[in-house]
């Protein structure tokens, strides 16, 4: 990783970022929440790409009857770890978390919606409930489910104390997702979204993430998915413009290994602009909410609200009853 300066950021701009963060989740999960789960060929049939926030078709396996502009479990579950986080001063309480992921699914299946929890995150409430061990059951968890909730992470942790934050991915991920590529994959987007919450350039802040994931996936059940090598090839394809070879060689599944690099690359590609970019991850396929949330969470982390039009920001903000100036506060006032 290349030596990077820290520098006492103001308050306001601190704030600016943690609040953009979780705007760009919000509004990335929103754009990709009717495309999740298509093709790349089907959504360019029905959505010729994305552009502004779609209502889903009523037949969507997960999607349907949201209406266009709500968020999904991206969001939703990113909130329970934050509130767990700021009442808890910090800390993280698995059993707790595990008790709030019942609750939340139970809500979701009352409000007549499909989008439930994911695979892993399923098994190891099962295995937990069955009387594992925390430390077990989410050993087989190497989907993204880690990864798509741990922008909060990034706003309490800075990443001048870089060991302090990948404990805490840990902490947090190690109930659903206790496996090297997810735990790896989950740090890299805390360690990129700490750091650009820190001012860093992109460029320091995806080192910063790249050796978040390194230390990160020493941890859990090793799976044999080299994530640090799956990300700096995204970044390495990124970096070359190149959004369609991102799609086909690192892929856009519900894998950690796929759709994590893959919302890295796709911060690299449009650092420039985070609209579009959310849009290019909402139109890319298979796992669209999920890579359109974590590629919106480091694009708002990097420009703030300012990133995003003001429509968009109130339809996301009012049509979810959300309120994430108070979330990144609560976050950024126990940031250590």
């Amino acid at each position: 990783m290349s030596l990077v300066s820290f520098e006492v950021m103001s308050a306001s701009t601190q704030f600016s970022r943690s609040y953009g963060a979780l705007l760009g989740l919000a509004i990335g999960d929103a754009l990709g929440m009717p495309t999740q789960s298509l093709s790349y060929e089907v959504i360019r049939e029905q959505f010729h790409k994305v552009n502004t926030f779609n209502d889903p078709s009523p037949q969507h396996p997960y999607a349907a009857g949201l209406k266009a502009g709500m968020v999904t479990d991206d969001t939703e579950q990113s909130l329970l770890v934050a509130s767990l986080l700021t009442s808890l001063n910090g800390e993280f309480d698995q059993r707790e978390f595990a008790k709030q992921l019942i609750s939340w699914e139970e809500s979701i299946r009352n409000r007549g919606l499909l989008d439930l929890l994911g695979p892993s995150t399923k098994a190891a409430l099962t295995n937990l409930q069955a009387g594992m061990d925390v430390s077990l059951t989410g050993r087989d968890g190497t989907t993204n489910g880690a990864a798509m909730r741990i922008a909060p992470v990034g706003i309490l942790c800075s990443s001048s104390n870089l060991d302090g934050l990948v404990r805490k991915v840990i902490e947090v991920s190690m109930l659903t997702h206790n496996t090297s590529s997810a735990l790896g994959a989950a740090a890299g987007v805390a360690g990129i979204i700490s750091g650009l919450i820190d001012s860093l350039v992109p460029s320091d802040a995806v080192a910063v993430g790249i050796e978040a994931a390194e230390r990160a996936s020493l941890h859990g059940a090793q799976d044999g998915g080299d994530i640090v090598l799956r990300i700096k090839r995204a970044v390495e394809i990124a970096s070359l413009g190149d959004g369609e070879l991102l799609r086909k060689e690192i892929g856009t599944s519900v894998q950690a290994t796929e759709s994590v690099p893959c919302a890295i690359g796709l911060f690299v590609l449009h650092q420039s602009d985070p609209w579009q970019g959310c849009c290019d991850a909402a139109s890319i396929g298979d796992d669209t909410d999920t890579i359109a949330a974590i590629t919106g969470s480091m694009l708002g982390a990097l420009h703030g609200p300012d990133g995003f039009p003001t429509s968009a920001i109130n339809t996301v903000e009012t049509l979810n009853a959300l309120n994430l100036r108070g979330v990144a506060q609560d976050l950024l006032a126990l940031r250590h």
